[in-house]
């Protein structure tokens, strides 16, 4: 048997919970008529009566018991469920790294949830696993540009370069004194990740030698190896987004200034699943962020 028409039902689940046709027309924002139309279409549909009228109003035949429960469950079920993903919609799950996390996206994230109270944010901050961005647990990532092996079903967009100088605190600058690059070969090399390429790509870029670009302590991501330059242990490869508050606030400067270079890796991009990239709330998120990224470009002289 094919389904009944789900007015029908509506009408029918109404008026049996209410114990009549009036209260079921209110709720439904219909007509006494309407209602009593839709339930003779379901008895029709059904061949069996679902009511006994009588002169007080109705009441359910066994058959009409029978349906009201199963029906009563169905539609709280569909409205449960219907919530849940409403509510999942206005939900974005963020993927970012640590150092991008804490030093760009998550002091920005006030100003998005002013912009956008109805839409909930939820970052993780860690690094990627093996098998790359997973749809399926994230809505969003921030990642850098060019990664091996990405799947097709996944889409990007550009955010901001990845600009590279040393950096250091003015002390360190002072007393080492600091003038050429030549000068790094005796200065602490700071590591923003245990794989050393920073250094090395940088001193590469300008042709410098000399300089023992593995040398020097490791740490687990920019930020850890940004304060440790800050508090006078060494001279970091700055990225110049990421630490933007301590060469504003003077704890880092950049003896080099005009030797900046960008990465291997391209520079920094956000990235989604394309059959679910212009869904609208993911779509705010994208235009906000887009904004918020041309603003900073003439901070990094782009």
């Amino acid at each position: 048997m094919r389904l009944p028409p789900l007015n029908a039902l509506r009408a029918f689940e109404a008026a049996a919970r209410h114990n009549g046709y009036i209260a079921a027309a209110e709720e439904l924002c219909v007509t006494r008529g309407a209602v009593s139309r839709h339930i003779k279409l379901l008895e029709e549909h059904l061949g069996v009566a679902l009511f006994h009228r009588n002169h007080r109003g109705v009441d359910l035949t066994a058959a009409g018991r029978q349906l009201l429960p199963v029906l009563t469950e169905a539609f709280a079920r569909i409205g449960r469920e219907a919530e849940q993903i409403s509510a999942m919609t206005q939900d974005i799950r963020i993927i970012c790294p640590p150092a991008l996390s804490i030093r760009w996206l998550f002091p920005r994230l006030e100003n998005f949830q002013a912009a956008h109270p109805g839409i909930r944010v939820r970052m993780t901050t860690e690094f990627y696993g093996a098998k790359g961005f997973d749809g399926t647990e994230y809505d969003l990532g921030v990642s850098v540009e060019h990664v091996h092996g990405r799947p097709a079903g996944i889409t990007s967009m550009p955010l901001f370069p990845m600009v590279l100088s040393p950096a250091c605190s003015p002390a360190l600058l002072r007393q080492q004194s600091l003038r050429t690059p030549s000068d790094l070969a005796r200065m602490v090399l700071l590591h923003e990740s245990p794989q050393r390429r920073d250094w090395a790509h940088w001193l590469a870029s300008f042709g410098i030698r000399g300089i023992d670009a593995a040398s020097g302590p490791t740490f687990p991501n920019l930020d850890m190896a940004a304060r440790a330059a800050a508090m006078g242990s060494g001279v970091v490869m700055a990225d110049l987004a990421l630490c933007q508050e301590e060469l504003r606030n003077g704890a880092l400067v950049l003896p080099f200034p005009e030797m900046t270079c960008v990465t291997p890796q391209g520079g920094y991009v956000l990235i989604g699943m394309r059959d679910r990239w212009d869904e609208p709330h993911l779509r705010a998120f994208r235009e906000w962020v887009a904004q918020d990224c041309a603003d900073l470009m003439p901070d990094l002289g782009v």
